[in-house]
């Protein structure tokens, strides 16, 4: 068999989905516990299947015990369980000072015994623990880093869950949104996503994940911004008060209306037109959001919402300067003017 070596990118997307039975051991490391962990999970439920742990054939090793009694990994490779199948014996939050114990364990593996599987945290080039297995003929060590998912890793996840007729705006949503979330947050978004469109066959469109992506503080504001933008001036005053009710702060408001606007901006100015400007927007947005920031770009124009930025500059210098003005009303002033701004023609 070929020296092994250490597994990134791709090569490890593909290990850890699909991995190869007859190594002794892998080592997960990372600086991310939650992606560790989620990597850690995949590979064991790749190699035992869903009934693997109920069979017995998942072994777990606490690191403190194994400092206490270095026989333990070794002991746990060579059982035999009663149920047939691949098995695993797994020690998380693995330090160097587990080095020697893990290297008598590798070493003494034979075809049949339990797979090694060892989880770590951050690990630099001179760690123990990487000097064992990233050399060792018949292992690897995976470093996992902050990547967001390819696509076939993406494309993975939605078909665990159930998700296979998916629209080509839809994959573009679910691409953005990977890059945007945390893995955890992101495999439970398309879960959610999955239960959503439980029993309904139709394509999965962006309006599905529009209705399913985590809510944000836009969304609470996204009413007074879109009266702004679309010139609904009778709103801003009721929608103002709604905001005040519920404690939203000024310089909070103000903020978002210059996220607002600012995303506009770039909209309107992609060098390939609004079209591209949508999707260059991060965090991205989606469905029936996505198509009504596309109009109001569009609406708008790249000249009247520099207009529109300098208005909002001018409130918020106002906002966190010694002005006695209420707060309030500068911003809902400034809300106003753009939206007598974006009435003319």
């Amino acid at each position: 068999m070929e020296p092994a070596v250490k597994l990134t990118g791709t090569a490890a997307t593909r290990f850890l989905s699909r991995p190869e039975p007859d190594r002794a051991g892998i080592l997960i490391y990372g600086p991310d516990a939650m992606r560790v962990a989620l990597r850690r999970q995949e590979l064991v439920a790749a190699l035992i299947g869903p009934n693997g742990e109920s069979e017995m054939r998942l072994t777990r090793i606490a690191a403190g015990d194994l400092r206490r009694d270095a026989t333990l990994a070794v002991d746990a490779m060579r059982e035999q369980g009663f149920f047939p199948g691949p098995r695993v014996v797994l020690v998380e939050d693995a330090t160097d000072t587990l080095a020697r114990p893990l290297s008598a364990a590798l070493d003494g593996w034979e075809k049949g015994d339990a797979m090694l599987v060892v989880t770590a945290g951050n690990l630099g080039k001179g760690s123990a623990l990487r000097k064992l297995f990233e050399p060792h003929p018949n292992a690897y060590a995976c470093a996992i880093y902050d990547d967001p998912p390819g696509r076939d890793e993406i494309e993975r996840i939605l078909a665990d869950s159930g998700l296979k007729n998916i629209s080509a705006a839809a994959m573009e949503d679910i691409i953005a949104l990977s890059r945007m979330l945390d893995p955890g947050d992101f495999r439970q978004t398309v879960e959610k996503i999955a239960l959503y469109k439980l029993g309904d066959d139709t394509p999965l469109g962006s309006d599905d994940i529009a209705a399913c992506v985590p809510a944000t503080i836009e969304a609470e504001l996204d009413d007074v911004l879109h009266a702004a933008a679309e010139g609904r001036t009778d709103q801003i005053g009721p929608l103002m008060r709604r905001l005040e009710g519920q404690g939203i702060n000024p310089v909070t408001l103000s903020i978002a209306a210059m996220r607002h606007f600012r995303a506009l901006h770039v909209v309107a100015a992609a060098p390939g037109g609004p079209s591209e400007g949508i999707a260059r927007l991060r965090p991205p947005v989606f469905g029936p959001r996505r198509d009504r920031m596309l109009r109001q770009a569009q609406r708008w124009g790249v000249h009247r919402l520099e207009s529109a930025l300098q208005a909002l500059t001018d409130a918020d210098l106002t906002l966190r300067s010694a002005s006695r003005a209420p707060a309030m009303a500068v911003i809902e002033r400034a809300l106003l003017r753009l939206a007598a701004l974006a009435d003319r023609r």
